[in-house]
């Protein structure tokens, strides 16, 4: 049977969830390698579609959040509830050599020179954590709500093309 109006409806999906994402995270930290990476393909399976989602790793951390060691963190979900960050810091921070490269980047300077002001900061990220943007939760639970009603209307017209099809020859 074809399955084009299903698929192409996937695609759309995952269009709009990625479009959404990107916006959100342009919004929250500009135009970034990060928001360059997230992209989404719909795979045929044995039992259907599979729409995957990509971003660089650190992706799910910007998302979902990171709590620091004196500060819990907590992320809206794709279903819209308030849960905690499944990543924290506990005895180590980020790496003061990535920081670094931020600083010099932003075209930021710490009075004591760049070292002593990545490990402040490193300090500071390890007791607070990294605050949650949700930037890819959110559209996608948005959307998978979107999702169910559609996804039937676009199988109903798959099924009639296919009877339709079937019936002509």
């Amino acid at each position: 049977m074809d399955t084009k109006s299903l698929e192409n409806f996937l695609k759309q999906f995952g269009k709009t969830v990625i479009d959404r994402s990107k916006e959100n995270l342009d919004a929250a930290k500009g135009d970034t390698a990060l928001g360059q990476s997230i992209r989404f393909e719909v795979v045929p399976t044995d039992k259907g579609f599979s729409t995957r989602f990509y971003m660089l790793d650190y992706g799910t951390y910007l998302d979902k959040g990171v709590s620091g060691n004196e500060e819990k963190r907590s992320y809206t979900n794709t279903k819209g509830a308030t849960v905690s960050s499944p990543y924290s810091y506990t005895t180590k921070q980020p790496p003061t050599s990535i920081l670094e490269v931020w600083i010099k980047k932003k075209g930021l300077e710490g009075t004591k020179g760049n070292k002593s002001f990545a490990f402040a900061i490193a300090k500071t990220i390890k007791k607070k954590g990294i605050k949650s943007l949700s930037f890819f939760q959110a559209p996608l639970g948005e959307e998978y709500k979107k999702l169910k009603e559609g996804m039937l209307t676009e199988l109903k017209l798959d099924i009639e093309s296919y009877l339709t099809t079937f019936y002509r020859n």
